[in-house]
């Protein structure tokens, strides 16, 4: 597997708001400079670019993780964003996620991955793709 710098900040700038970028590589680097050139170098230069998946099916996968992890609600608030407003999923594909989700994953952390998708759209879905 090729890991590139140039296409993970490629994706990241095509992905992500420079804030939310910001945000999270400052969060990495504070106490370990250079820990977030892993992330793009490895993750979205690496992982990210491989064959076999779209990113709607990568996205889906990255929010059945963190809603199963718990505990990561502002990286999952993010994945919702990115899957509607980059990676062509509506709303309430991402609720249906959630709710394939909830035998699997309980109750509670069904209800916690809801309220990271009012995070990421204080608004409702009105509006959203």
């Amino acid at each position: 597997m090729d890991l590139s710098m140039d296409k993970g900040h490629r994706f990241v700038e095509e992905t992500q708001s420079p804030e939310g970028a910001a945000a999270w590589k400052h969060q990495l680097d504070e106490f370990a400079p250079g820990a977030s050139d892993w992330v793009v170098g490895a993750v979205f230069g690496g992982t990210y670019q491989r064959e076999g998946l779209e990113l709607r099916d990568r996205q889906m996968l990255n929010m059945a993780g963190l809603a199963a992890m718990g505990g990561t609600e502002p990286q999952l608030t993010g994945h919702i964003k990115t899957a509607v407003d980059v990676a062509g999923m509506s709303v309430e594909d991402v609720a249906e996620c959630f709710v394939h989700l909830m035998p699997y994953i309980g109750v509670p952390k069904t209800l916690a991955a809801m309220r990271c998708m009012k995070d990421a759209f204080p608004d409702g879905p009105l509006g959203r793709p």
